[in-house]
């Protein structure tokens, strides 16, 4: 099992949002954490089975601009 932390600016949300949510669509992911700061930062984490998914999960997620990710065992 593996947890996946995402970070991303409120603009970065913004513009990216909507793509975002439809990439994790792809994935058996399922959200466990996530928080708006009062400057806007998104920080998110999922859920994912298979470490391979994992991986995959934080390289997409690095293609939007403004996102950060990384991965870790839980």
């Amino acid at each position: 099992m593996w947890r996946v932390n995402i970070t991303c600016s409120n603009d970065a949300w913004k513009q990216y949002g909507s793509d975002f949510k439809a990439m994790v669509e792809k994935y058996a992911a399922e959200c466990i954490a996530s928080k708006k700061l009062p400057d806007g930062m998104r920080i998110m984490a999922y859920k994912i089975e298979d470490v391979s998914d994992a991986e995959a999960f934080q390289e997409d997620c690095a293609k939007f601009a403004g996102f950060t990710a990384d991965f870790e065992s839980l």
